[in-house]
């Protein structure tokens, strides 16, 4: 019989020697997801000899088919056809094999191989690769397809193109589906976008001096003073300089252009006029309406369309937004902004200041059942306001089982455990395809479990008929918020409006620029509130704590708030692109302007689209914590120019709402 003590001893002996073979287990885990992430960086850094070290070491790791990916995809290049198809075989219907064919067929595209361009080009799921695309139009205008019209619906953005795009327009050009016309397009649209590279290209293709082509865009005062040339090509040439030269000084670059202007023909003073009022707009200067009027006639690229229309948005010219909207390409017209717009427009036209009619009315139902900013604003111009609907049955144990053993989402949640969330994202993401809304719904619920409250919510929004609202906007870390907004006065709903589109809940999420945490806070401004509000002790890692971060977040929001007159909606776009800017943006302002308008014609795109969603979050989650209807329109209010009166306010008169 073994005695008590003797018992006693054993079990000590078994279970430290299991969590000594627990921690082995950990440590050799941790070994292998170091060697992983040294692999991924080896491939990054195209060192194949480093990527095949760190992939041997890796024979049993927990995410094989990512081993394999990154060891071939650091042989990219030498890989035959048959060890891709090994691979899409053996991994069949994961994410990474779409990832896989997305590299292959670039590959493919690049030698020419049409013929396994063309049977694996079906096959790619996503089909998201801009130069994949053009590849793909490549290949059919060689089989003799018309695809000029698909060519110019897609090159509209320079910066993505890569040699791929390139080639595109030289084949297009060679075979006579583009013309020259297509070409000094292209050529504008280079200078739109900072492309040299391709500037240079353009003008190679039309026998023009490309060194004249690199300089129009990198050093335009020294091309515009050198005078406009000879010939059409040089003309372009000249047109892009002037634009180019229009971003840094208006007056320079009109200068240029009223001095060149006799060589130049009508249309090409027109094109030149739109290419100096673009960089005028982002101003928002009072003489870019007039340097819009003489562009009329120029063909414009999709970014002085819209801009155009911003203008005469923020002028008051309702027949010219709606021409102009009308002139837009189909698809451009087709967006909720210009669906939005064009009805706002069209009430106007009607003198309509309440319920709307005939196509206005049509265009804001359209898009009003839309859970975001237009649909919202296009919601209550036909007189209701903003309500969520009942949730449904909860979601059960029973539905999230099979969410938790999907693969996909066990490999997105290694992912996301190893702060891969690029990763993580594309493994989640790929999971929800072909799911049902309640199917959705809990895997929405599953990302709460696991504290993934990004996806939760990109996840939630995918519904239309079944829908979660508690999923769609959360309010983690209450406890430490609310006091926080209570004793500053701030609008609790706003701020978490603000934090949701700021790092969707991501407490670890780091900015390109360092912003850091939920609320995404500069080092140098969290220095900065920590002095003003007496926190002695400030050091960096503090932004990483949810309790500071909030704190500092809060209180610099705060002061922005203050210094923005109390006004939520210039404070929002001061916090994302600083008060300095907003200060400017503010001071074009001659009297109060409709909040809609003033957000609209944000000169920063990513800002413009920041403001949008965090005062459209502000709504909903208005909504959730008052349990009662709300309205965007009456939070958005209007914006006034620094010092004006609260009468003088009120005494303006505004178009309908």
């Amino acid at each position: 019989m073994i005695s008590a003590s003797k018992w006693i001893a054993g079990a000590f002996v078994v279970a430290f020697t299991s969590l000594a073979h627990a921690d082995d287990i950990s440590a050799d885990n941790r070994r292998d997801d170091d060697s992983f992430l040294l692999l991924r960086d080896a491939v990054r850094q195209d060192d194949a000899s480093k990527a095949d070290f760190y992939a041997a070491r890796l024979t049993d790791y927990a995410i094989p088919s990512y081993v394999d990916y990154y060891r071939l995809k650091s042989h990219l290049k030498d890989a035959t056809p048959d060890d891709f198809r090994a691979f899409f075989k053996r991994y069949e219907g994961q994410a990474i094999v779409d990832r896989l064919r997305n590299d292959w067929l670039l590959e493919l595209g690049r030698k020419r191989d049409w013929a396994n361009f063309d049977e694996q080009l079906p096959l790619f799921v996503l089909n998201d690769d801009t130069q994949v695309k053009c590849y793909a139009l490549i290949s059919r205008a060689l089989k003799g397809q018309k695809v000029a019209d698909d060519a110019r619906a897609l090159l509209t953005s320079p910066s993505v193109y890569g040699q791929p795009c390139a080639d595109l327009i030289a084949t297009l050009y060679q075979n006579g589906q583009f013309n020259t016309d297509d070409l000094y397009a292209q050529l504008r649209l280079s200078g739109e976008f900072n492309a040299t590279g391709q500037a240079r290209r353009i003008v190679a293709l039309l026998d023009g001096p490309e060194k004249k082509a690199v300089q129009a865009v990198d050093l335009p005062a020294v091309a515009a003073a050198k005078g406009i040339g000879a010939s059409k090509v040089e003309h372009q040439i000249y047109i892009v300089a002037i634009g180019r030269l229009a971003k840094t000084s208006i007056k320079l670059a009109t200068m240029a252009l009223n001095k060149a202007a006799p060589k130049m023909s009508a249309l090409e003073q027109q094109e030149a006029w739109a290419a100096i009022a673009l960089q005028s707009s982002y101003t928002l200067a009072p003489e870019t309406s007039d340097y819009w009027k003489r562009s009329n006639g120029a063909p414009l690229s999709i970014d002085q369309i819209q801009w155009k229309t911003r203008i005469a948005l923020r002028n008051g010219d309702w027949k010219q937004v709606e021409n102009n909207i009308r002139a837009m390409p189909s698809a451009l017209r087709g967006e909720q902004t210009w669906v939005y717009w064009l009805g706002r427009a069209l009430m106007a036209r009607d003198g309509v200041t309440s319920q709307p009619t005939g196509e206005a009315l049509q265009l804001l139902r359209s898009i009003s059942d839309q859970s975001n900013y237009y649909g919202q604003l296009a919601l209550e111009e036909t007189g209701k306001l903003i309500t969520i609907p009942a949730p449904g049955a909860p979601i059960t144990p029973a539905e999230i089982a099979p969410i938790a053993n999907n693969p996909n989402f066990q490999r997105a949640l290694k992912f996301f455990s190893m702060r891969l969330r690029f990763e993580g994202t594309r493994e989640w993401n790929w999971g929800l395809r072909g799911m049902s809304e309640r199917e959705h719904l809990a895997a929405a619920e599953y990302a709460r479990q696991n504290n993934i409250l990004d996806r939760m919510v990109n996840t939630s929004e995918r519904t239309r008929i079944q829908v979660d609202y508690t999923q769609r906007f959360p309010s983690p870390h209450n406890d430490i918020m609310h006091p926080a907004t209570q004793t500053l006065g701030l609008d609790k709903a706003w701020v978490y409006g603000l934090i949701r589109q700021e790092s969707r809940f991501i407490m670890d999420a780091q900015s390109h620029v360092g912003a850091s945490g939920l609320m995404q806070v500069m080092p140098s401004t969290g220095r900065w509130v920590a002095k003003k509000i007496g926190l002695t002790d400030f050091a960096q890692e503090m932004l990483s704590d949810i309790r500071y971060n909030i704190m500092l977040g809060t209180n610099y929001l705060n002061m922005v708030l203050g210094n923005m007159d109390g006004n939520e909606v210039l404070a929002t776009a001061a916090y994302n692109a600083g008060p300095g800017r907003l200060r400017t943006w503010r001071a074009t302002l001659v009297k109060p302007m409709d909040s809609t308008v003033f957000i609209e014609s944000i000169p920063y795109a990513e800002t413009r689209t920041y403001v949008k969603n965090v005062m459209s979050n502000a709504t909903y989650y208005a909504v959730l914590f008052e349990g009662r209807p709300q309205s965007l329109k009456a939070r958005l209010g209007n914006v006034s120019p620094k010092g004006y009166t609260e009468q003088e306010e009120q005494e303006t008169s505004f178009g309908p709402r």
